[in-house]
């Protein structure tokens, strides 16, 4: 692994890390939704501003799928950030669980709440992420986006958490799911929800943006 990789996947621990213990500690602290929300995105607003540069502040396995699917970034490095983005997020629950001990870690993950289905749940997660691979692609990844550091996304993250977090808790993202999950109980049968949303949400975003928005097809546009 060259240093840059290695650069880039400690930006990615750092940057999963802080989503998810920012992200989680604020829930545990008895925020209410707003507070979660707005946790939530100035987190990931902050980190990608800040590392951005380094990584590209995916921070998500949802966001490096998506890259993954139409050439954005290598196999062998997306296999390397999945492993940096599921290790910061799991370091980061461990240490909530150390902060709040006794306090049963379900509640700083996103589960489904109330009366929804698993299929809905997986509706939900993929429309909500599907959102925030779209902010990622046009304010980030597209050599046309607005120079507006994390902000964008950091939104997104905030308007999606309003809309879902009463209905799945608005993962949007596996490794946030999982960080604090694989500490809580009775949090894996749904599962699913949280693997196959985000990722088919994500993927779709991607190849949306790709054939119909990217600069390239633009660009193609204009000179036809």
């Amino acid at each position: 692994m060259d240093k840059k990789l290695i650069g880039a996947c400690v930006a990615e621990v750092i940057g999963t890390f802080a989503l998810t213990f920012i992200g989680g500690g604020a829930i545990l602290n008895g925020n209410q939704l707003l507070g979660i929300a707005i946790a939530h995105g100035l987190a990931l607003c902050t980190m990608i501003s800040a590392l951005g540069h380094v990584s590209g502040g995916h921070f998500n396995p949802s966001v490096t799928l998506g890259l993954l699917s139409i050439g954005k970034i290598k196999p062998a490095d997306a296999v390397a950030y999945w492993v940096a983005q599921f290790g910061g997020a799991v370091l980061a629950g461990l240490l909530l669980k150390s902060v709040f001990p006794g306090v049963d870690l379900l509640n700083a993950t996103p589960h489904l709440t109330g009366t929804t289905s698993r299929l809905l749940g997986i509706l939900v997660e993929a429309v909500l992420t599907f959102f925030l691979v779209s902010a990622v692609l046009g304010t980030a990844v597209d050599r046309n986006a607005p120079k507006i550091g994390g902000f964008g996304i950091g939104l997104t993250v905030t308007m999606d958490i309003l809309m879902g977090g009463p209905i799945t808790g608005a993962a949007m993202n596996q490794a946030r799911w999982l960080g604090t999950g694989v500490f809580a109980k009775v949090t894996f049968p749904d599962g699913w929800v949280y693997v196959i949303g985000p990722a088919a949400g994500g993927v779709a975003a991607a190849l949306v943006y790709r054939f119909l928005f990217s600069a390239e097809v633009r660009a193609q546009a204009a000179s036809a």
